[in-house]
Order: C-alpha cells, then structure tokens, then sequence
C-alpha cells in the first residue's frame, strides 16, 4: 500500500509539473483603460512619401504650400505600445476634444490639423494624458531626436537601406541602440514611409516590443526616398523677391554624397 501510495504521488506530482500554470499578468487580455500600456511608439513620417502619393496631391498645408517650406520627417504621432498589440480610442471621462489653440502649436512638426485630431482620439486618449500632456511629451520626444544630414531637405531622390538609416541614426544619436529603432516601407519601389522609436513610459527611449518587427515592417533591402516638395512659383512680397536667388524663391539645391 505505502508503494501504491508513493506511486500515485509522484505521478500526480509531474502531471502539476507538466500542466500549464497561471497566465501571466502581461498575458491577460488588456482593456484599453487608459495609462495602461507598455511603453510609446514614437512615429515619425517621411512627409515626401504622402506628397508623392494621391492622397497628398490636394494637401496644401503639407505638400502645396505657398511660403517654400519644405517638410521631411514630421511627426505621425506617438503611440502607447504593449509588448505585442496595443490599445486605441481608449474611454475617456469627456470628449476627446483638441483645441484650436493646441493645433495651431503643433502644425510646426505635425502639419496636418485632421491628423493631430485623429491621433489624439485613436492613440492620446489611451496614454491617459490629456490633449495639452499629450502634444507637449509627444514634442519633447520628437525634440529630442537628430535627423540624419541627408534627410534634412534633400533635394534629390535617394536610395536607402533600412540598415543604413538605423546606422545613420544611431550615429546622430549615441542614446539609441539598434533595438529601439524600426523603419517602415511600402508602396511603389519600397518608399520609406515611417520611422518608429521607442520610449519608456517616463520618457526614456527603450527596446521596442514586437509591434516594431523589421522585417514585416519592411523588408526591402533598399527602399526609394523620395524628395523633398514644395509648389511655391514665386516669392510673395518684395521684400522675399529681394532675399530670393535669381529666377528662383528657393534655395539652391545642396548636392549630398551617396552613403550606399
């Protein structure tokens, strides 16, 4: 009997070993409640890519403008992330209303008065910040990254590997590594589109969760950048006419040697 005793427990002690204990805090399906998440997205875009597009051809805040300002990288949006998923139009105590005032500060880096709506409503509401919180840590954020040179107002087209714009920005900015960083293409000859950066919750930039694969996000081994754009024809006063070079309201096109 002791036998047939021991027996029984050991096979009822492996079989516990062997079945799947408790799901994991981290593992449990998430509501969306606001705050609750993982860590932020930084989502920057290649402003020349939707210009190019049909969907830019009637933007004359971002694409078509009348002062010459050119735009490369803007800001999409930042997004609260969970390790893998996230959450979106998260339930807020009132409407998510972004006011004029708050627009009108942020069309400098995010030069789209729909998309900063858009984005507050889909993604700010779920950082549990409020609409003035949210802009600001998204700015301090956006602030805090250095472009690469070739990207700054380029004139011509390029060809890039997602590898080499990491690279790029790795070296601009020595706080980053590899595993914080993810760039994004599609469309017609694999344009560059986005450039995703990780942040802590607190603001501190991070390793990405696995929303951030490189390789589904692109997996090109070159993409198309395309240039930058802008429709002016002519400077708008005398005084732009005087500051302009001749026959041109644009500065001359800055020739940049090919990383490839």
């Amino acid at each position: 009997m002791p036998f047939r005793l021991t027996a029984v427990s050991s096979l009822l002690a492996a079989a516990a070993l062997a079945w799947p204990g408790p799901v994991l805090s981290e593992q449990r399906p998430r509501d969306g409640t606001p705050g609750d998440f993982d860590y932020y997205a930084l989502v920057l875009s290649w402003s020349p890519t939707h210009c190019s597009e049909a969907e830019g051809a009637d933007d004359g805040l971002q694409c078509n403008r009348r002062d010459g300002r050119r735009y490369g990288f803007v800001l999409h949006g930042l997004w609260p992330q969970y390790e893998r998923g996230y959450p979106e139009s998260c339930r807020s105590p009132g409407r998510p209303f972004v006011p004029e005032l708050l627009i009108e500060r942020m069309l400098d880096i995010m030069p789209s008065r729909s998309l900063i709506i858009h984005e507050y409503r889909k993604h700010g509401t779920c950082s549990g910040l409020k609409p003035d919180e949210y802009f600001e840590t998204s700015r301090k954020m956006f602030s805090s990254i250095a472009i690469p040179p070739r990207y700054i107002n380029p004139f011509e087209s390029q060809f890039v590997r997602p590898a080499d714009l990491i690279d790029e920005l790795l070296e601009e900015n020595p706080d980053l590594t590899e595993d914080m960083i993810a760039v994004s293409c599609r469309g017609s000859g694999n344009r560059l589109r986005e450039l995703r950066i990780c942040f802590s919750k607190d603001g501190k930039p991070q390793a990405c969760g696995k929303n951030e694969s490189q390789p589904s996000l692109c997996s090109a081994r070159e993409m198309f950048v395309p240039p930058v754009r802008s429709s002016k024809i002519e400077p708008d006063s005398p005084e732009q006419r005087k500051k302009a070079l001749p026959g041109s309201p644009l500065p001359a096109p800055r020739v940049i040697p090919s990383l490839r």
